[in-house]
């Protein structure tokens, strides 16, 4: 006993010295990565590297110390600042974009794009150079005064792509398979478990989505190239730009240079000689400089309320809408008396269509108080345009993914799988119908019929919502809805949207709204700490992501039919989701 008393005593002492060690090693590195005083030189050039996943909003919690513990992302609202100060920032002569890969959606490098359109108008220059120009990555490049491309690199430009996956092949020959009960011409989220193929609906309202696409960002590229836009589209019918020589040819490049002769043009356009130091700064450091000035001050404010991932019930949190989280939010903003106006922004493709009413519902209560603007990002689609449709005004960019007013049901069910593996299972219920569903048995025809009927009148409140929101008839909503999903462009047309524009436009509405002049911008919600973020992952598989770990371990690919197939599997109640998962290449 005295031996398995020492032993347990010697067990419990090394866990609480690996403890302690951690903790120290994770405090003397936070100390190492504390925000120090950022300065900027004289003749400075901002270096514009997007290293990391860029988001909406990562939350009021910079700097703390527990934040190299998990998977690091850009603020979209930091970076547009960043670039907005260093246009007044008399030691930034121009912006370097050295980038080879910008992790974000297509909106949201056309906001970064737009920021650095209007840099341009303060007369600094932006120089553009990379060593393989993917076409988001040459898309926000093509901003750029000059554009440099690596002897031996390439330019992709080739136009859009989708993808999307199907399973009915796969749900044969597993036994596992997906009920579904849906409600929209388009709804087509459901589509890959009923078919090996793409319906005509489907490729149609795809093709059309991409092309409307593909226009605004050739338009913008043939605007500051100075290429017509149906040259763009030869170059890229004939890939153009796939050898260095054959993309300065067609015009898409400035010139072909190695990165040293690149620093050379840096240092002569900044007006210095090549034997001297070309004084640089990161975006990051810039970030933490910039936050510390205001672009905008006053007593008022002008609220801005970060709604971003898919939507779920629960909490929710930096990457899920939840209720709790964006209630809690949107409460505060209400009653806050020095918010004079709320500003929603809105990047999701939905999900629950309950969580969407209820957050709906309290938007509703905060518009009778104060106006109430939406901004649309990469995607504001189903469940993400329900929670946006009863605004006063609704903002959205050119390629923003949205309407896809439809909801769907899906159900797994396991009945032949368990069948081929002898399992039968037997149910015994108390009434008629307490036992209503099994994942082992076949769907009933009464069960399917319930479902039916909450899924069509999920969608006529939907379409109620959307009618009163936008001050159409319902019939005319129903016209624009049956799940189709259109771009920010088409939903300007439809009336789906007020204006074309972004984050700070939005702002601008909601303050004009509110007959405000000065006004500083208060933004919700606020996530959890580190430290606490910390102190849950304690009781789970580990204190790092486990998703990053999976996608580590096989690959971004099969990463991606994994989420398709998990998604479907964790869907609860009945969706407002975009009807597919669309992988735009």
């Amino acid at each position: 006993m005295k031996f398995l008393r020492n032993l347990l005593a010697a067990i419990i002492g090394t866990l609480i010295a690996f403890g302690i060690m951690f903790f120290m090693f994770v405090f003397f590195v936070s100390l190492v990565n504390t925000e120090e005083s950022v300065t900027v030189k004289k003749n400075s050039v901002l270096e514009l590297q997007m290293k990391y996943p860029i988001n909406d909003f990562t939350g009021n919690n910079e700097g703390e110390p527990f934040d190299i513990l998990f998977e690091k992302a850009q603020g979209l609202d930091q970076i547009l600042h960043a670039i907005k100060v260093a246009k007044e920032d008399d030691n930034i002569k121009g912006i370097s974009i050295n980038n080879n890969y910008i992790s974000a959606g297509i909106s949201t490098t056309q906001a970064i794009r737009k920021a650095l359109s209007d840099f341009k108008e303060s007369g600094k220059f932006i120089y553009a150079f990379g060593d393989y120009y993917f076409q988001k990555d040459y898309y926000m490049a093509s901003v750029a005064d000059s554009i440099f491309l690596n002897p031996v690199g390439a330019l992709d430009f080739k136009g859009l792509s989708a993808e999307v996956l199907y399973f009915k092949d796969f749900q044969d020959k597993t036994g596992v398979k997906m009920e579904v009960i849906r409600h929209g011409k388009y709804k087509s989220a459901v589509e890959p478990f009923l078919s090996n193929e793409m319906s005509e609906d489907n490729r149609t309202q795809i093709k059309e989505l991409m092309s409307s696409i593909w226009n605004s960002i050739v338009s913008e590229i043939s605007a500051d190239r100075s290429i017509s836009e149906q040259d763009i589209n030869i170059i890229a019918d004939t890939l153009g730009g796939r050898k260095p020589e054959y993309a300065k040819a067609s015009g898409l490049l400035d010139d072909i240079v190695y990165f040293d002769e690149y620093e050379n043009r840096l240092k002569q356009a900044v007006g210095i000689s090549r034997e001297d130091k070309l004084n640089s700064i990161s975006l990051e450091d810039y970030m933490k400089m910039s936050r510390k000035k205001k672009l905008h001050s006053g007593k008022d404010k002008i609220a801005v309320i970060f709604a971003q991932g898919n939507i779920l019930y629960g909490e929710g949190g930096p990457d899920m809408i939840g209720q709790g989280i964006m209630n809690k939010a949107i409460i505060k903003a209400r009653d806050d008396k020095t918010v004079k106006a709320i500003v929603l922004r809105v990047n999701s493709p939905g999900g629950s269509a309950l969580t969407s009413d209820i957050i709906w519902r309290e938007l509703e209560i905060a518009k009778g108080k104060k106006p109430l603007v939406v901004s649309m990002g990469d995607i504001a689609a189903s469940g993400g345009y329900y929670i946006s449709a009863g605004a006063d005004k609704i903002y959205a960019e050119p390629t923003t993914i949205t309407g896809s007013i439809g909801v769907f049901g899906t159900i797994p069910n396991i009945n032949e799988l368990a069948t081929n593996i002898g399992i039968n299972a037997e149910q015994v219920g108390t009434n008629k119908n307490s036992v209503d569903y099994s994942f082992f048995e076949p769907m009933s025809e009464e069960f399917r019929g319930f479902v039916k009927e909450g899924i069509e009148t999920t969608y006529q409140t939907f379409l109620i919502k959307v009618a009163d929101g936008r001050n159409i008839s319902i019939s005319q909503a129903d016209s624009v809805a049956q799940g189709r999903v259109w771009s920010g462009t088409e939903a300007k047309e439809l009336g789906l949207v007020d204006e074309l524009g972004g984050l700070d436009d939005a702002i601008e509405a909601a303050a004009l709204l509110a007959d405000v002049d000065s006004y500083s911008v208060k933004k919700y919600p606020k996530y959890k700490s580190s430290f606490e973020r910390l102190m849950e992952d304690f009781g789970g598989a580990s204190i790092f992501s486990r998703e990053q770990l999976i996608r580590e371990e096989i690959g971004a690919e099969v990463y991606g039919v994994y989420k398709e197939v998990k998604s479907a599997m964790d869907q609860k109640g009945i969706q407002a989701r975009l009807p597919f998962t669309l992988t735009i290449k």
